[in-house]
């Protein structure tokens, strides 16, 4: 079951033989599932940590660490489904060490996008703030609340100040989330642009596991 804050196990199987255990950032729950729905991945389990270890980056790695040595016996592989996601370093260096594989970017809206396309635009939209499906389904939840702005809206300039614009970087089609995310850039005082990417980099990191 999918809860607020991302999958937290779903259908790990009671041996390893043959099988691939993904360990991925809660908020990419509902884009795994539906890849490996879509490509009859069937020798792909899943198990999500906590998409608001996001709120604290410095305690992803190692939370990343302690599902990998809880799971990596009953599995012929492990493939982490994080990016970088703020740890400067450390996750990428803890999975070499663990010897398990890594999304490669430097966070998801970068592989949804495309590592490469995001890149080249990088420097041109440092005012721009991003979100996901997930984000926008969850912008009061991971936004909105824990940066005080339903207690204290004058908060809002003082922290959005230099923003430019909303990019909303859609996975799917869905009228109603870009409504939401258009509703979440008028809320900030920022101009609303929106983006298809689908699923990026990651269905072909998937892919290739």
């Amino acid at each position: 079951m999918i809860s607020d804050d991302g999958l937290t196990e779903a259908g790990l199987a009671p041996e390893g033989r043959g099988r691939v255990l993904l360990i991925a950032c809660g908020a990419l729950a509902h884009e795994i599932l539906a890849l490996k729905t879509a490509n009859a991945w069937d020798h792909l389990d899943l198990t999500c940590l906590p998409a608001k270890l996001h709120l604290w980056p410095e305690k992803i790695t190692a939370a990343v660490i302690e599902a990998v040595e809880k799971h990596k016996p009953a599995y012929d592989g492990i493939y982490v489904v994080y990016a970088d996601c703020g740890t400067g370093g450390q996750l990428a260096e803890a999975c070499a060490r663990l010897g398990v594989a890594l999304v490669p970017g430097p966070h998801c809206y970068a592989f949804f996008e495309g590592n490469e396309t995001f890149a080249a635009h990088a420097e041109s939209e440092i005012t721009a703030f991003y979100l996901t499906d997930f984000l926008v389904r969850q912008f009061d939840a991971f936004v909105w609340r824990p940066m005080g702005f339903d207690r204290h809206p004058s908060l809002i300039p003082m922290m959005f100040g230099n923003y430019e614009k909303l990019v909303y970087l859609a996975q799917t089609e869905d009228a109603a989330l870009d409504a939401k995310a258009a509703e979440s850039a008028a809320k900030l005082g920022l101009a609303y642009e929106r983006r298809f990417t689908g699923y990026g980099d990651l269905a072909a990191e998937l892919a290739r596991v």
